[in-house]
């Protein structure tokens, strides 16, 4: 069988490299054609040395595309790093800043207004049927904006819940698929409302298990106490999950008695962003070195968890999958809103992706996720509409900012975010204009020198080169999202 797959952002050539080979891992998916295309020429000529027909010209690439898996970061680490010091300044201290809270919102204000001229060539120039995979971040917002204002049919997809899968299987000594769940919830704030092993209910052991774990008791103490707290096991790492809560990061005096610094995602201050500084580095120091690394070998046996492969296996070959997915709940979770993108079982087959009814979650999770659903949808008609107004309602209302800061803070923060990141809003021209003459008026509130609470040094590359293994697999991290300029 043929048909068209196209990668948009492919420059980040561990990742979209992943997902090929898990593409072509799949026997029948030989005769396919693939597409890359990205605005960075220079990651784009890379990509092209492994033998990829790779283009910079987007509606080329999607033309007549069937499938295309957009890995966009919109603004890269420039503006990735203002998401991150600037909420500083006001002692909003942050792990990654993708998904929600300062950073989080500001980064679907640039998504969003891109990946929207993105679905508008899918529109005019791609297969009437295509399906968009989304795997950037903020992944709820932008395939809420892709599903509601793109016109185009949109899953978004994350590994979050295998991997909580394999540490709950981990706390119980057996092999993950030995352990049955049923996970359900919001991207990053997904819950694990049923764990089963061969007929027993494990749900309620997740705590005593948990707490007496060697390595977990230590690095994922908010998840715990979240379990203690809410009673259900969450999906996200312990520093991605701290900073879409009000309670483990507004005192910096207090955080370090949430994390450990052993591994970046377990709650380092800026920890992405300096994983993603290194790898970017090291990804344009050593790539050549790459080139001389074996092969990649097409086997089923090296197919990674990732979705993406396996949902268009099960649409092209009719053979069943059943993973989590980010979709628009229309009732599937019967106490989040109807127009909100939940995360939940689903099956994938010829039929395409089947979500079947989840039922209620529990009010303790629920009522957690509908704080973050209400600030993911003021984010999504900011940025689609450019309403500063609703920018700043969605900052105020996000748990941790909300936790941290005062309005008028808020209000300032949010005018120096969108002055720093102007060239990547073009839909808040006049509110831009307004707030650069309110921070060049000299009449502002005072901030602090703060590099947060836990914060580690970026390595040069020089000292990656003394662990190239361990840089590569800093590289791996960092490459999901490829990093994109302003055009």
């Amino acid at each position: 069988m043929s048909f068209k797959v196209t990668f948009i952002g492919a420059g980040s050539i561990g990742f979209t490299r992943g997902l090929l080979r898990d593409l072509l891992a799949v026997a029948e998916f030989k005769s396919i054609k693939v597409a890359f295309t990205d605005i960075n020429k220079r990651n784009l000529e890379m990509v092209r040395d492994i033998q990829i027909e790779a283009s910079t010209d987007r509606r080329q690439a999607l033309k007549d595309a069937n499938y295309i898996f957009n890995v966009v970061r919109i603004g890269g680490l420039e503006a990735f790093e203002s998401d991150i010091e600037i909420p500083l300044k006001y002692g909003v201290d942050q792990c990654v800043g993708d998904t929600l809270c300062a950073g989080g919102i500001m980064y679907g204000q640039r998504g969003i207004a891109e990946v929207l001229r993105i679905c508008e060539d899918i529109r005019e120039v791609s297969d009437p049927e295509c399906l968009l995979l989304n795997y950037a971040n903020p992944m709820a917002m932008i395939t809420w904006a892709c599903n509601k204002y793109g016109g185009v049919k949109t899953v978004g997809l994350c590994h979050g819940v295998q991997g909580g899968h394999k540490q709950i299987a981990d706390v119980f000594e057996l092999e993950k698929d030995e352990v049955d769940i049923i996970c359900a919830g919001i991207n990053h704030q997904t819950w694990y409302i049923s764990i089963q092993h061969n007929g027993d209910d494990l749900t309620g052991k997740v705590l005593d298990a948990f707490e007496n774990h060697s390595e977990f008791k230590d690095t994922e103490k908010v998840r715990i106490d979240m379990i203690r707290r809410f009673g259900y096991y969450s999906t996200e790492s312990n520093g991605h999950l701290s900073e879409y809560l009000p309670w483990y990061r507004k005192r910096s005096e207090e955080i370090k008695d949430w994390i450990d610094l052993g591994t970046w995602i377990n709650g380092e201050t800026g920890g992405y962003l300096r994983v993603c500084t290194e790898g970017r580095h090291w990804f344009e120091t050593d790539f050549p070195n790459w080139l001389k690394d074996p092969a990649l070998e097409y086997k089923e046996e090296n197919r990674s968890e990732e979705h993406g492969s396996y949902i268009l296996e099960g649409i092209e070959t009719g053979r069943v999958y059943r993973g989590h997915f980010n979709m628009v709940n229309d009732g599937i979770i019967t106490n989040l809103p109807n127009d909100a993108i939940i995360e939940a079982p689903g099956y994938v087959d010829r039929n395409g992706i089947n979500m079947p009814v989840v039922g209620e979650l529990p009010m303790g999770p629920a009522a957690v996720c509908n704080v973050s659903v209400s600030v993911q949808r003021l984010a999504v008609e900011a940025a689609v509409h450019g309403d500063d107004m609703l920018l700043r309602q969605a900052f105020m209302m996000d748990p941790l900012v909300g936790a941290v800061c005062n309005p008028p803070e808020i209000w300032q923060m949010v005018d120096e975010m969108l002055v720093s990141q102007q060239q990547w809003l073009p839909q808040f021209k006049d509110a831009i204009e307004s707030a650069s003459i309110r921070m060049e008026s000299g009449d502002l509130l005072p901030t602090r020198e703060y590099q947060g609470a836990a914060r580690i040094k970026t390595k040069t590359v020089e000292e990656m080169q003394g662990n190239r293994d361990e840089a590569n697999r800093n590289a791996g991290e960092a490459d999901k999202a490829k990093e994109r300029p302003a055009q």
